[in-house]
Order: C-alpha cells, then sequence, then structure tokens
C-alpha cells in the first residue's frame, strides 16, 4: 500500500488509475512527479491521508480484480517507446484535427457571449498543438531512435546523447503541462455555461480526455523512461563501454 511519503511518479508508476485520482483533484502528477503524496495534498489543501486512503482503496480493488496490468518497469526501453508511440502520440493525432474544428466552431458560434474564455482557449489549443506536433516529431525521428540505438549496443557517449536530449523534451513537457492547466483554468475546470450547446459540451469533454491522456502520456516519459535511462548511466555496462579494450 502507499503511504504519503512516496512520490507521486512512484505511485502512479506502481498504479496507473492513480492518475485518474490526482487529475480529480488537480495534482499534477506528470511534470511535478518528484513532490510526495502529501506535499502536493498539502498544496491542493486536501488532507494527505484521506487522499493516500483513496489511492489505497482504488489500489486494493484492482488487486481484488486480479487486473493484468504491463509492467514497464521492467519492459525494454523499447517496447516503452513503442507503447508511447502507438497509443499516445497515434492518439494526439488524430485528436488534433478534430479538436481544431471543434474549439473554431465554437469560437465561432458562441464567441460574442464568450470571448473572455473562449478566444484563449482557442488561443492555448492550437499552440499545444503546434508545440506538441513538434516535439512528437522530434521524439520520434531523434531522440527515441537515439535510446532505441543504444539500449540495443550500449554506448557512453550515445548514452549521454540521448541524457542530453530528454533533458530538453522534458522542459517541452513542462509548457504543454502548463498550457493544458491554463486551459483547465481559463474554463473553470471545464464548467459549462447556461447557453452550451451539444458541441459546446462535446469540445470541453474532448479537451478534458486530451488532458488527461496527455498526463499519462508525459507521466510515462517524466516518471519511468527518462528515469530508467539515466540510470543506465551509473550501470557497469556503460562505464565499461566508455572504456577502450586493452
Amino acid at each position: 500500500m502507499f503511504q504519503t511519503t512516496d512520490t507521486l511518479g512512484e505511485v502512479v508508476a506502481r498504479f496507473p488509475d492513480a492518475g485518474t485520482i490526482f487529475t480529480g483533484e488537480k495534482i499534477d502528477f506528470c511534470c511535478r512527479g518528484q513532490r510526495t503524496l502529501g506535499e502536493a495534498a498539502l498544496e491542493r489543501q486536501i488532507d494527505p491521508e484521506a487522499l493516500v486512503e483513496q489511492v489505497n482503496a482504488a489500489y486494493a480493488g484492482m488487486i481484488s480484480e486480479s487486473r493484468q496490468r504491463s509492467d514497464w518497469q521492467e519492459a525494454s526501453l523499447e517496447s516503452l517507446i513503442r507503447h508511447i508511440v502507438n497509443t499516445h502520440h497515434a492518439y494526439l493525432n488524430q485528436t488534433w484535427p478534430e479538436l481544431s474544428q471543434m474549439t473554431t466552431k465554437i469560437l465561432r458560434v458562441h464567441g460574442t457571449r464568450h470571448s473572455d474564455v473562449l478566444a484563449p482557449v482557442h488561443r492555448m489549443f492550437h499552440l499545444l498543438k503546434l508545440d506538441m506536433e513538434q516535439h512528437m516529431i522530434k521524439e520520434e525521428e531523434e531522440s527515441f531512435p537515439m535510446i532505441i540505438a543504444y539500449e540495443q549496443r550500449p554506448d557512453r557517449e550515445l548514452l549521454m546523447q540521448a541524457i542530453k536530449a530528454v533533458e530538453e523534451l522534458e522542459s517541452e513537457h513542462r509548457e504543454a503541462g502548463d498550457i493544458l492547466k491554463e486551459i483547465r483554468n481559463k474554463t473553470g475546470d471545464y464548467h459549462l455555461p447556461e447557453d452550451a450547446c451539444r458541441t459546446f459540451a462535446q469540445t470541453y469533454q474532448r479537451l478534458e480526455e486530451l488532458e488527461d491522456d496527455m498526463f499519462r502520456h508525459i507521466h510515462m516519459e517524466n516518471n519511468i523512461l527518462f528515469p530508467r535511462l539515466r540510470a543506465m548511466s551509473a550501470e557497469p555496462a556503460a562505464e565499461s563501454a566508455a572504456s577502450p579494450s586493452a
């Protein structure tokens, strides 16, 4: 079971469904996953013990139902990367054009009455879309192939290049996370106005789904993939790869 001294990243790495609980409490477990559960609860003015109890109850339920989940702490880095690309990148590539049309449509139809909300949301969404499209291309064409190449043929110089690359990716993750928080704040936690139409409601629902998937996406990289890569720099294999053979 989990304790208040466990970090958010550790909790969600072991129990992915905890991410849904944290998101519901507006706790950032992806970009700020190194905070302890207790620290994050106090920042949100939530009783830490009550939050731990909620997480542990859900965790116990998962165990009792004997759900089988992939252990990404043990899987190869290549398998983890393939999962990120085929699951989260694929989701975003499908979602971007749909949500672009939807945010534009509700701005056009409801913008006169709700310009203070819909105009900034439209702008922030498209900034997020642009940044993340470039980010994912960088990952798929440069950073991820570098990590896979190192795993297949360990080389100290290549490892250092990969670690430097992920530092830039983490910075971009923080920027994306900040935009998602701004969208949530601007919409009042996706609160619908009384005159909201069906498309308006669907757009907010899809934006909230986007936020949830992106937090899980960033968590997989920031709290699992990247720390595992960094840990390899201290392994004997990485050290020996740097030493010339006699």
